[in-house]
C-alpha cells in the first residue's frame, strides 16, 4: 500500500538558537546550544535552565506564542507569492489540553490572535490541533486529506508552544523530570514555533511525506507498567506500510527525544523489535539544542530533515520521524527525498 504523497515546500522556524529556519537548522547541525536561566529555582535552590527564545521585549504567555508563530509564518512565506488566505487552510498545533501550566487562552484565542497579527482571515477549514508533540503528525494527516480529498492546492501547518512557564517548570521539577545537577534523567525545557507549507510533490529535491502512522502506548511514562514499545511499534508499522517501505529502507531517524531515559528506551525497544538486516541508522534529536519545546518540536524535526535533504547532507533518502506524548500517544512519519 502506498499513500498519497505530500511535500514540504517551505519551512519557517523560531527557536532558541535561531529566528529563521536557515539559522536554526545550521545551529542544530553544528550542535549549538543556548540554555539560559529562568526566573524559577529547583529544589536545590539552583536556577532552572531553559532554551528560551529571547526577544527585545519580555513577551509572555499567549502574546509570546503568537509572536513566535507570526515570525515562523513570515519566514516560511518570505519567498512565496501572495497567498489567497481564504483558500489556505491553516492547521495550528498547540500543547495538549491537560499539560500542567498550559498557557491560558490557547483554545479560544490563539487562532484568532494569529490571524489578526498576520492581518488575514483564515479559511473555514482551518483548525486547532492540541496533541502536544504528536500534533504535527496529526496535522500532516489532515493536510493530506485536505489536498487530495477536498481539492486544496496547499495547506499551512503552524506550531507554537512553550514549556517555559512557571507552573509548567514547577510541575516537572517536582516530578523529577527536569535536567539538573541533582537529576541526570531529565530534559531541559524549551519553546519555539514552526511553519510548514505543504502541497503535492513538485518533482524537485524536497522532503516528501510518504507514510503516517499512530499508536497508543499503555505503559506511558506515568503508568508504572513494564515498557515494551508497543505504541511506537504500531506507529512505525503503520507508517512503513503506507509508504510501501520497510525498516531496512530507513537511513536515519529524527525524533523528539529530549533526555529522559524512558523515551530513549521506548525508541530503542520499538526499533529493536522491527527486524532489520542493515546496521543502525543515525539518530538525530534536535531537542539537545533547542530543548523540549512541546508541539513545536515535531515541526523542528520536519524542518531539520527538510534542510538535510535540500542541502545534501542527509545520510540517505529515507527518514523515519517519530514523536511521543506523555499520555501514551505515538506518531511516526516516513519521509523520502523527492
Amino acid at each position: 500500500m502506498t499513500a498519497a504523497l505530500v511535500a514540504v515546500h517551505r519551512v519557517g522556524l523560531v527557536t532558541s538558537v535561531g529566528l529563521t529556519a536557515a539559522a536554526s537548522c545550521a545551529a542544530i547541525r553544528a550542535k549549538v546550544s543556548n540554555p539560559t536561566e529562568t526566573r524559577c529555582v529547583d529544589s536545590a535552590d539552583e536556577w532552572i535552565m531553559a532554551h528560551q527564545v529571547l526577544f527585545d521585549r519580555p513577551w509572555r504567555g499567549l502574546t509570546k506564542l503568537t509572536k513566535m508563530a507570526v515570525m515562523a509564518v513570515e519566514d516560511c512565506l518570505a519567498s512565496v507569492s501572495p497567498l489567497d488566505w481564504s483558500r489556505l487552510p491553516v492547521l495550528l498545533c498547540a500543547a495538549e489540553q491537560d499539560r500542567p501550566g498550559r498557557v491560558a487562552g490557547v483554545d479560544n484565542r490563539l487562532v484568532n490572535d494569529l490571524a489578526h497579527a498576520l492581518g488575514v482571515a483564515f479559511g473555514p477549514e482551518s483548525m486547532l490541533i492540541c496533541h502536544g508533540r504528536t500534533s504535527v503528525a496529526v496535522a500532516l494527516m489532515h493536510a493530506r486529506d485536505l489536498i487530495y480529498r477536498q481539492g486544496f492546492e496547499r495547506t499551512l501547518i503552524v506550531a507554537t508552544d512553550s514549556l517555559v512557564t512557571r507552573l509548567t517548570l514547577t510541575h516537572y521539577e517536582q516530578h523529577d523530570r527536569l535536567l539538573a545537577s541533582s537529576n541526570s534523567n531529565g530534559f531541559i525545557p524549551g519553546e519555539g514555533a514552526c511553519a510548514l507549507l505543504i502541497g503535492k510533490p513538485t518533482g524537485q529535491r524536497e522532503l516528501v511525506c510518504a507514510g503516517i502512522g499512530f499508536g497508543i502506548e499503555t505503559a506511558h511514562i506515568d503508568s508504572g507498567a513494564p515498557l515494551r514499545g508497543d505504541g511506537l511499534v504500531h506507529a512505525h508499522l503503520a507508517a512503513l506500510t503506507e509508504s510501501g517501505l520497510s525498516m531496512d529502507d530507513v537511513d536515519y531517524r529524527v525524533t523528539d527525544l529530549s533526555g529522559e531515559q524512558y523515551y530513549f528506551k521506548d525508541a530503542h525497544f520499538a526499533f529493536a523489535r522491527l527486524r532489520r538486516r542493515k546496521g543502525n541508522p543515525e539518530l538525530w534529536h534536535p531537542a539537545e539544542c533547542i530543548g523540549a519545546s512541546g508541539a513545536a518540536l515535531g515541526g523542528v524535526c520536519v524542518a531539520v530533515a527538510c534542510a538535510a535533504v535540500e542541502r545534501g547532507y542527509a545520510p540517505g533518502d529515507t527518514a523515519l520521524l517519530h514523536f511521543s506524548d506523555d499520555d501514551g500517544r505515538r506518531a511516526s512519519v516516513v519521509c523520502t527525498a523527492g
